[in-house]
């Protein structure tokens, strides 16, 4: 069964005005998917949709099988989400939001391990019981990444993760989706860090202006920059057409 399923998918936000035009891909269960493109490539508004912030305009998109419009409780159930503005309550501290969050999806009586194993595995214990509103942005990165984890969810969804990190938090979310991977889950994750997706992805759809220019097989591309070097000189060859 595949993990997601995006089937000729449109979001129009005002009449006639289309953020994404009749898209169609999947994600395989055990896969590190990237999700390519330039700003307004339709992204956000792809993941917004998987993940329930916003209806969808037509066209479908189910999670293991569990259609997102017509199941969407159970589809969230599934979804571990981190999304890029790494929003939290910053009146909280870093254990009381991610116990809240951990209460909304009912996490049992393995929360407290679970907790503190993402918390060692993130390094942010010396600062976990004080505000989030006292956070610098690496520091709110990883409560956001705790907290889309502390479910242990099947389909981890990161939209934009690396954005503004350092080169040791970037590797510290690199392996956390490598680790993700490992233990049978599915990572969906939007990056403009082309070296990372070449990296550690199996496949990316690569996104323009709103419509799918084409599923890569990232094992075909070899060499530093590989992957970078071909993003920009079809998104250059789509922009004279």
């Amino acid at each position: 069964m595949n993990a997601i399923t995006i089937t000729n998918f449109t979001e129009e936000y005002a009449k006639g005005v289309k953020a994404v035009k009749n898209v169609s891909f999947h994600v395989g269960a055990g896969e590190i998917f990237g999700f390519i493109g330039m700003n307004g490539a339709g992204k956000s508004t792809t993941i917004k949709a998987l993940t329930g912030q916003i209806p969808i305009t037509s066209g479908s998109i189910s999670v293991y099988g569990y259609d997102v419009t017509r199941s969407p409780l159970k589809a969230k159930q599934l979804i571990g989400y981190c999304p890029d503005d790494h929003a939290v309550y910053e009146n909280m501290t870093g254990r009381q939001y991610v116990n809240f969050i951990a209460d909304v999806f009912h996490v049992g009586k393995e929360r407290d391990a679970r907790i503190e194993n993402l918390v060692r595995r993130f390094g942010i214990g010396y600062a976990f019981d004080r505000p989030t509103g006292t956070y610098s942005h690496g520091m709110k990165q990883k409560i956001c990444l705790i907290a889309s984890l502390v479910h242990a969810p099947k389909l981890w969804v990161l939209d934009e993760p690396l954005t503004g990190l350092d080169a040791g938090m970037v590797n510290e979310v690199k392996d956390a989706m490598l680790r993700h991977k490992r233990s049978g889950g599915t990572v969906f994750f939007s990056s403009h860090n082309l070296d990372v997706v070449q990296k550690i992805c199996d496949r990316a759809a690569f996104l323009h202006k709103g419509r799918l220019v084409q599923v890569l097989d990232l094992r075909w591309f070899s060499g530093e920059g590989a992957l970078e070097k071909y993003f920009f000189d079809v998104t250059k060859e789509l922009d004279r057409r």
